[in-house]
């Protein structure tokens, strides 16, 4: 059996065009997965669009003056719709869920959704850098900067997360920056990092908090490897699917990945997997 997919997106996030909650259960109940997540994008602040910046056409509408302005979440249709296939397929179980972007950047806005929302999965993620007083996507920085140190910067702002916000559960993507590692770069090496990275993961553990294996890029098994050596207790499994085909794309791997880490399924089907 599959793990649960506890990341994953619908029409209800900003940037899909594809997402459809009731198509992506109806993928789930073909694979036979015993629950997933719908972790609907959060995000509180305007992204500026740099030299280097590509906006597909589908987010066009979102730009105004080389600034691109995220969709706020609609709970009300978001809750709705998600009792609305807990209904149509029963014999799933589904998550609610949120994915906060830099929530430790804008508490008040975060804590305040959280409060409303009430969900059952709560992550986090750094998708954005500051720019002076603004803000720019991570993958952006690949343009003027040299490739370990966006991911150096990435990986001190996730700890920084971590430390300042304790209104979330999972670290999304600890790998975030590598899906946009550089062509001609030699290839990513998380060791290069190993402080940066076993900074972040010992917040985690501190705080009692669970990493995530992303599959949009598999983890690197040594990053799993020093989350174990650090104490960590949990993982989850993600696809991070924006469109129902990418439900839990990957997950044999990432299990065989977990296992090899010494992680296991726990009694609980719907939940983490847990030291062994």
């Amino acid at each position: 059996m599959l793990p649960p997919d506890d990341h994953v997106h619908s029409e209800w996030s900003w940037d899909t065009t594809a997402g459809s909650m009731d198509r992506t259960c109806r993928r789930a109940v073909e694979l036979g997965l015993p629950s997933l997540a719908f972790t609907d994008h959060a995000e509180f602040a305007p992204r500026l669009l740099t030299s280097g910046s590509e906006v597909p056409d589908r987010l066009l509408a979102l730009v105004e003056d080389d600034v691109l302005h995220p969709s706020e979440l609609d709970l009300d249709g978001y809750l709705a719709e998600l009792e609305r296939c807990r209904a149509a397929y029963p014999q799933l179980r589904i998550h609610s869920g949120v994915e906060l972007s830099e929530p430790h950047w804008h508490a008040d806005d975060a804590t305040a959704l959280i409060e409303r929302g009430g969900f059952e999965r709560t992550l986090a993620s750094v998708h954005s850098t500051r720019v002076g007083t603004r803000y720019a996507d991570v993958s952006s920085r690949f343009d003027d900067q040299p490739p370990y140190d966006v991911v150096r910067d990435y990986l001190v702002e996730a700890a920084a997360m971590v430390e300042g916000f304790d209104g979330f559960e999972v670290l999304a993507h600890i790998d975030f920056p590598v899906r946009y590692w550089p062509d001609g770069a030699p290839p990513y090496d998380p060791r290069t990092h190993q402080d940066e990275h076993r900074r972040v993961l010992r917040a985690l553990v501190a705080s009692d908090r669970i990493l995530e294996l992303n599959t949009r890029v598999p983890l690197d098994p040594q990053v799993l490897s020093w989350w174990r050596e650090e104490g960590g207790r949990a993982v989850t499994f993600a696809s991070d699917a924006h469109q129902p085909d990418d439900l839990a794309k990957a997950f044999a791997e990432a299990v065989r990945v977990a296992r090899a880490a010494g992680f296991r399924p726990g009694a609980d089907p719907h939940g983490y997997w847990v030291r062994a």
